[in-house]
């Protein structure tokens, strides 16, 4: 157990992060360190943190580890204000959506004897604030730590452990490395999501159009409801290889324009074969790195309370769900809802028991 964690940003994250050390006993003291005092006075009322602070300095004075949970143009200038009061030992370590400007200006900021290490826990939610704050957020989520050469071991160590205490799946990345991965399919996708919107309501008479806008429009866009302030900062932080996305990205339209141009359709008939050969290589078992995940595509009818009835069938016979997603819904003729679990046997049997209720079933 670590004598005291402060988290200076008491939101979602930092809210959801503190919810899980103090739950999980993981730290006897969990401060919180903010300018709204009302907001740290709910996250204490929430079980998010054990007291908090105004003053920077007060709060990190102590802490074993410090964990900036702030935007990512916060992060250094919270860095510059407390750099000088840190106690040798220190682990110090952030939230960013990017890494390489983080890392490198945290190493050349902390006084000797104080260690960094990037984090980014790659979870969320569509709520903000420490209300929406979750002590399961983390769990099942994949948590990337970017340490470099000059990362201390003790630093490595300590949020390893916090990592598996979360519950969460580490992995481990270099700062630039982190930063390109993220760009191509994080950032990037938000960029074009946000292209994609302002070209269609580009064309005008929206009210004719938006109506029409099925789901693959809607799923296309849906990220770019995001909030604006905070993706400028993760663009402008990432800017080169976002640039370098955006360089492909064009090229790979000059191609596909020049084909509908020569209305070459064997052509055209290759390219969308080479993208679709492509998105096969999406992991179907596993969403991304780490455990495999077992699916299967469960029929329901299109009726309130279906997906709360296979799950609390499941429930009955303690089968875990690991990862539940609605994949096509018709009004009237019911859907298709992809079911994930952490072993073979437990979806087989998960399929075993839905078959029994009469409920169709396709392991993947």
């Amino acid at each position: 157990m670590m004598r005291k964690v402060a988290i200076y940003g008491v939101g979602l994250i930092g809210g959801s992060l503190g919810m899980g050390l103090v739950a999980r006993g993981l730290a006897r003291q969990v401060t919180g360190i903010g300018r709204n005092e009302a907001n740290l006075r709910t996250a204490v009322e929430l079980g998010a943190i054990t007291d908090y602070t105004t003053d920077p300095v007060r709060g990190v004075a102590g802490a074993e580890l410090v964990v900036l949970a702030l935007p990512v143009r916060l992060i250094i200038g919270a860095l510059r204000t407390v750099a000088e009061d840190l106690a040798p030992g220190t682990v110090v370590t952030d939230v960013g959506s990017t890494k390489t400007e983080i890392v490198r200006e945290a190493e050349a900021l902390l006084p000797a004897g104080v260690h960094f290490i990037g984090g980014h826990p790659m979870t969320g939610s569509e709520q903000a604030g420490v209300q929406a704050a979750d002590r399961y957020l983390f769990e099942g989520a994949y948590y990337i730590l970017t340490p470099t050469a000059n990362t201390h071991s003790r630093a490595q160590s300590m949020m390893a452990d916090l990592v598996e205490s979360l519950g969460a799946r580490m992995i481990e990345f270099d700062p630039a490395e982190h930063d390109r991965i993220m760009a191509a399919v994080s950032h990037f996708p938000h960029l074009v999501a946000s292209a994609l919107m302002n070209t269609v309501s580009g064309l005008g008479q929206t009210d004719r159009i938006f109506p029409l806008a099925a789901g693959g429009f809607r799923d296309t866009t849906r990220i770019a409801s995001g909030n604006p302030e905070v993706w400028r900062d993760i663009f402008s932080t990432n800017r080169r290889p976002l640039l370098d996305m955006v360089t492909r990205f064009r090229a790979e339209l000059e191609i596909i324009e020049g084909i509908l141009a020569r209305e070459d359709g064997l052509r055209l008939v290759d390219w969308l074969e080479q993208a679709r050969q492509a998105r096969e290589l999406l992991p179907l078992k596993a969403k991304g790195y780490m455990q495999d995940l077992y699916q299967m595509n469960v029929t329901i009818s299109d009726r309130p309370g279906s997906i709360a009835a296979l799950a609390n069938t499941l429930y009955r016979y303690d089968v875990n769900i690991s990862d539940i997603e609605v994949l096509r819904v018709r009004e009237g003729e019911g859907g298709t809802v992809r079911l994930a679990f952490g072993s073979e046997a437990e979806r087989d049997l998960a399929a075993r028991l839905l078959s029994a209720d009469g409920i169709p079933v396709k392991k993947c």
